[in-house]
């Protein structure tokens, strides 16, 4: 496609504006390492409810959408949309004990809540695990997207690709630091925002479609559009809705949507003023994540279905690809050649902004655990604020680098995902209990990830090839289910035949973090000069409940007035203000210290 001056110079003010802020940034970042990776600890909440948000619009998530959507509907988006139940979780929950916790990464909770040396393997293991492997994987897929966007609408080779995104983004991510990634964010979601509303808006009236209405009622899109699959078949309703509502949620650990926070998400809570900022920051996220942010992608992705109903046609439109990087995946992109001029340079700009808000803050924080976690903690605990920094800018580098090559090997966004779920699949419940229950302990968490990643590398590697255990065409969700069962059931057995950790390390957590008691009572009654802190947990559960089913129906509410179905958009409507009404109310109620 034809590039214009005029889009070669938003795109141009783009990168130039997302240096300056990395250069305006580096000084104040420059200063220690607590500055590098956490902004010194006073973040509000609406900046980093708003770089969390942009995180996660990483380019690959609407060629997900995309793909979930022309394969099974509008309703396939359970399998993302269920996290919001974890989110709301984290966020009346777990957000203010995070920011209590005074940590500087999540990793570093590992020796805060366990003692000894299983605690510093777990500790400096996930450092490089999770910092360097897992993290590489991550930035992979954003680049592989990347890649996508490039080859479609630029004409560039991967390389090409790469080369540009990661060269800008290791720029400002190495100079600028935490406070760098959060200001760029907040800069750059305003224009994916308008970027994906604009495209959606266009595309709706392009000749092939016409309008919403002629969208809604094609043969190709009629039977996509539920928000719900199909009850009287139950081999939608299982893998589809069932397994993400009833298992996947709080079964499974995945970044960005970790069962009590962790990640990135946590990294923005502690880098928060106080925990009503913490917890101000996550409720601002799930709102806009899941209840505002997915319908622009969802509409383009229905308009794919009428322009490019095969993969085969996108093959024809797009005959320079590389045949592993055809899927329905590139749709989305396919779909953005036919903007115009102006605001072609909008949404290519705003890709690129998802591209490097996500990579951005995956390099900052993979960065804060070689920085803190190994090389601090293992490798030279002397070291000066400036190495640190300095060895956080140098391994800010390298994972880039290693991103890239990598993103070149993989082909599918969708692929990619449900690897990564199930890697973790059967973790996700000890990082819901170890805030509340003192039995679990480092050999809990230890055996879980081990189990876990062996259970992932056999159905993933193994049983393709020898057909050990059956997995009939179209439920490919056992293998989440059997992962989740072993590993769970390895965890469980492990923690109640293990020594639970002593009682000095279990008190210095709980003084230092106040969770509810109702699982430290074993531990609480043989020290009673320690006050048990009554808590508000069923309080918070209930806003948990109140808050999911509040943005839930801000989702649907949405979805039917753009269906034109308005007795259901006012229904929805409704419930969804009486939801963020009784929020509202509650504010004040919950308790902090």
């Amino acid at each position: 496609m034809n590039i214009s001056p005029i889009d070669w110079g938003i795109i141009a003010a783009f990168f130039i504006i997302s240096l300056l802020i990395g250069i305006f940034t580096s000084k104040s970042a420059g200063k220690s390492s607590k500055d590098f990776f956490l902004s010194g600890r006073n973040m509000p909440w609406w900046l980093l409810g708003v770089s969390m948000v942009a995180t996660t619009f990483s380019a690959d998530t609407p060629n997900l959408v995309t793909d979930i959507v022309r394969v099974n509907g509008v309703s396939g988006n359970w399998g993302w949309w269920c996290f919001l139940l974890t989110g709301m979780l984290t966020v009346f929950v777990y957000a203010k004990l995070w920011r209590r916790s005074e940590i500087t990464t999540d990793l570093e909770f590992y020796e805060l809540r366990y003692g000894g040396k299983p605690a510093a393997f777990l500790r400096g293991f996930r450092a490089i695990y999770l910092g360097v492997f897992f993290n590489i994987m991550i930035m992979a897929t954003v680049s592989l997207a990347a890649i996508k966007i490039g080859g479609v609408m630029l004409g560039l080779t991967p390389v090409q690709t790469l080369l540009i995104a990661s060269i800008v983004t290791v720029i400002y991510s190495s100079l600028g630091g935490l406070k760098g990634v959060l200001l760029t964010d907040f800069f750059q979601f305003f224009i994916a925002m308008a970027g994906a509303i604009g495209a959606a808006i266009y595309i709706i009236d392009l000749p092939q479609i016409g309008s919403l209405d002629n969208l809604l009622t094609h043969p190709n899109v009629s039977d996509k559009l539920s928000f719900f699959p199909d009850f009287s078949n139950m081999n939608e309703v299982i893998p589809m809705l069932l397994v993400p509502i009833a298992i996947q949620w709080w079964a499974t650990w995945y970044p960005g949507a970790e069962p009590g926070g962790g990640g990135y998400i946590a990294q923005r809570m502690l880098s928060a003023k106080n925990e009503k900022n913490a917890i101000g920051a996550t409720l601002f996220f799930n709102v806009a994540h899941y209840a505002l942010r997915p319908w622009p992608w969802i509409i383009i992705a229905l308009s794919s279905l009428i322009v490019f109903p095969e993969i085969s046609d996108l093959q024809k439109a797009f005959p320079h690809m590389p045949a592993d990087k055809l899927g329905n995946d590139l749709a989305y992109s396919a779909m953005l050649t036919y903007l115009p001029t102006g605001l072609i340079g909008i949404v290519l700009a705003s890709l690129i902004a998802a591209v490097m808000s996500t990579l951005s803050t995956h390099l900052n924080w993979g960065s804060s655990y070689v920085v803190n976690d190994f090389y601090l903690r293992f490798v030279k605990p002397e070291a000066s604020d400036k190495e640190l920094v300095n060895v956080g800018r140098i391994s800010t580098v390298i994972l880039m680098g290693l991103a890239a090559l990598l993103a070149l090997a993989l082909s599918n966004a969708l692929e990619a995902f449900n690897i990564l779920l199930q890697i973790g699949a059967g973790t996700g419940l000890i990082f819901i209990l170890r805030w509340f229950w003192w039995r679990i302990n480092s050999y809990t968490e230890i055996s879980a990830m081990i189990i876990s990643f062996i259970v992932a590398l056999f159905f993933e590697t193994i049983n393709p090839k020898f057909n050990i255990i059956s997995i009939p065409e179209g439920m490919e969700y056992l293998k989440l289910l059997y992962g989740v069962s072993i590993t769970t059931a390895t965890w469980l057995t492990v923690t109640l035949v293990t020594r639970p950790e002593k009682d000095e390390v279990l008190l210095s957590f709980y003084k230092k973090v106040k969770p509810a008691a109702y699982g430290w009572r074993k531990v609480l009654d043989k020290h009673p000069e320690v006050e048990a802190e009554q808590g508000q947990l069923p309080f918070e559960i209930g806003l948990m409940v109140t808050g999911s089913v509040a943005i839930y129906s801000a989702l649907f509410a949405i979805g039917f007035w753009l269906y034109d179905n308005l007795l259901s958009a006012s229904i929805a409507t409704v419930i969804s203000a009486i939801g963020f009404f009784i929020l509202f109310k509650s504010w004040n109620k919950i308790k902090l210290f």
